[in-house]
């Protein structure tokens, strides 16, 4: 499969190898209302790099290891945090990091990967990968105001990872990396789950992050091979870009939309890399 765009569509962004901090292998990436790029950090720091990639600071940490990043209308971020199993929010208008999220009472997740905003229904899904070598659920749902919520979708999975909200808000698409494929949970009127049902599962490897553009394409970043896919509405699978030598993309995990510009985050190395997608990403939350 031949890529749409050559590799010289995607840059090095910002580089943190050397930078003061110094941005510390990102997993998760998110854009707020300024343009500016989240990101975290293998030591639970929270970043934010200026929107012209000219500068970086820690605005915030917890200490773990961040994973999936997404903001709310109100520029509130939330954080995955892996080694505390546990969902984080930063308010970025104040810098106060509170812990937000889990289940308590001894029925909590495990490996809380990554956040999806439902401004239509006032709640946070967050995937739970649970355990890299056996399945498990699911998708856990949590109200934003309060925090409050379980486990929603309980069916098991096989490492669910990085997750978007359909345009029209009626699915919940989740990468599940492990079985290399995607699939999406319809949102029944009363917001419960229904089953879920394959989009797709010809993705090489390990599917990682997911974004849709305007038009209703699925776009995949892919941990290994080090390339993101482009998907159809109706399932038909494209190579978007592809890096053989894993240097620009060097093993993506989360990707993220400002206007026509797509970003992804680096797990292999400390940078943030920024595509000419040619495509209007789809407004969020």
């Amino acid at each position: 499969m031949e890529p749409i765009l050559p590799l010289d569509s995607a840059e090095v962004f910002f580089d943190g190898i050397f930078s003061e901090p110094r941005l510390r292998h990102p997993e998760g990436v998110a854009i707020d209302a300024d343009g500016d790029v989240w990101c975290g950090g293998e030591t639970g720091e929270i970043y934010r790099i200026s929107a012209d990639g000219s500068g970086i600071e820690t605005v915030a940490s917890t200490g773990g290891f961040i994973l999936g990043l997404a903001f709310d209308d109100e520029q509130n971020l939330y954080a995955c945090d892996m080694r505390h199993s546990a969902v984080f929010r930063l308010d970025t208008r104040t810098g106060r990091l509170a812990h937000f999220a889990n289940a308590g009472g001894g029925d909590e997740m495990r490996i809380p990967n990554f956040p999806v905003i439902d401004g239509s229904r006032n709640c946070l899904y967050v995937s739970d990968s649970y355990d890299p070598g056996e399945k498990g659920p699911g998708v856990w749902r949590f109200d934003l105001e309060s925090g409050e919520g379980g486990l929603w979708y309980d069916r098991a999975m096989t490492f669910a990872n990085g997750m978007a909200l359909s345009p029209g808000k009626d699915y919940l698409y989740v990468a599940e990396s492990f079985a290399s494929r995607v699939i999406r949970i319809p949102i029944g009127e009363n917001g419960g789950p229904e089953e879920g049902e394959l989009f797709v599962e010809e993705i090489e490897r390990v599917p990682d992050g997911l974004a849709f553009d305007a038009a209703g394409n699925l776009y995949i970043a892919c941990y290994e091979p080090s390339r993101i896919y482009r998907v159809s509405p109706e399932g038909e699978i494209h190579l978007l870009i592809d890096d053989p030598e894993a240097h620009t993309l060097c093993h993506p995990t989360n990707c993220a939309f400002r206007g026509e510009e797509l970003f992804t985050s680096n797990l292999g190395r400390w940078h943030i890399t920024r595509i000419e997608a040619h495509a209007e990403g789809l407004a969020l939350p």
